[in-house]
């Protein structure tokens, strides 16, 4: 569309620096608060405007698709993942689906480190001791957590991020293992010095700790189901920075509950936003609000790449960041 500014819907408040120059290249409307846009304001968006930015909170399905105007022609979703869209359907009816893949990968990296280290060094119970004012003082055997040196981390799914924890976890001086769709070519796995395990069961039987750094898809929805977690060692330890659905949360917190597991550190959840309220009254658990990503430089780099895919949609390109049908 040369000449013509793009009409931009922009469903959440994005970083100032992002909305100023999205401002300044097209015409914009920005969202005057931080909450998520009504069914009805969304199906409005739909039919006035010639690009959408959605972020994950926005529900992109069939329905609301049907209602879109002859305008829409590009959905650029604001984050990696599309879980909270209908591409295959978007496709169809001729719209274009973009993300932001790769801008996360380190500050999600470092959170599933940082989880594994409040998780096994037992940083929330150090906390609350010491807030709670009824800390005695020091003592030998207080308090007392693991080492992460020597453990063996298994990761799930050894894409960029799950490549970035292995680089960090080796640097503790964890043993890397991990199981994966494809297994990673021979060069990339000795840089990695990492075991890879055909058998997801037989890896996760013998892990010291479980990384979660899979997409969900169809073939990833519950994963990690109720007897695959009972394959667990008793003092093992999970953490999912990825996708909660890949977990039956339901079975995780019932072995929890029951001592069956050490611990487990959670950024994501299998009904979205809603904690299982078990799950918070457990001492060996950690739950994070969906910070993986959540870094100022992050976030403005996913604004980067949005405005990226909006420009060279407007100069009558293909977005650099084009999410086709059956790749996630």
């Amino acid at each position: 569309m040369p000449g013509k500014k793009l009409s931009v819907v922009v469903t959440r408040r994005l970083p100032e620096v992002v909305e100023t120059r999205m401002t300044e290249l097209f015409d914009v409307r920005l969202r005057e608060d931080d909450t998520p846009m009504t069914a009805t304001e969304l199906a409005q968006a739909v039919t006035e405007a010639d690009v959408l930015v959605p972020t994950i909170t926005d529900q992109i399905d069939a329905p609301l698709l049907a209602k879109a105007g002859e305008r829409l022609k590009l959905i650029a979703n604001y984050g990696a993942g599309v879980d909270n869209i209908d591409v295959a359907t978007a496709r169809q009816r001729g719209i274009l689906v973009s993300n932001t893949p790769g801008v996360t990968t380190d500050d999600t990296a470092d959170m599933t480190l940082a989880l594994m280290l409040g998780v096994i060094r037992r940083v929330p119970e150090g906390v609350a001791l010491a807030q709670s004012g009824d800390w005695p003082g020091w003592a030998p055997t207080a308090m007392m957590g693991g080492r992460l040196g020597g453990r063996r981390l298994g990761i799930l799914g050894m894409g960029r991020i799950g490549q970035a924890v292995a680089k960090r976890a080796a640097a503790f001086g964890m043993q890397i293992h991990y199981h994966n769709r494809k297994r990673l070519r021979p060069e990339v796995e000795e840089a990695l010095e990492a075991t890879y395990w055909e058998s997801l069961d037989q890896m996760v039987a013998r892990m010291d700790v479980i990384s979660v750094n899979c997409p969900h898809t169809p073939s990833t929805f519950h994963l990690m189901n109720a007897r695959r977690l009972r394959l667990m060692k008793p003092d093992a330890v999970i953490v999912n920075t990825s996708r909660g659905e890949v977990v039956d949360e339901n079975a995780l917190t019932r072995m929890l509950r029951a001592g069956e597991l050490g611990g487990a550190g959670l950024d994501v959840y299998e009904r979205g936003h809603q904690m299982n309220p078990r799950l918070k009254a457990l001492p060996n658990v950690i739950l994070l609000p969906h910070m993986g990503s959540a870094t100022l430089e992050g976030r403005v780099e996913m604004g980067e790449k949005v405005i990226i895919n909006l420009k060279t949609f407007a100069d009558g390109h293909r977005p650099p960041d084009l999410v086709v049908p059956g790749m996630f």
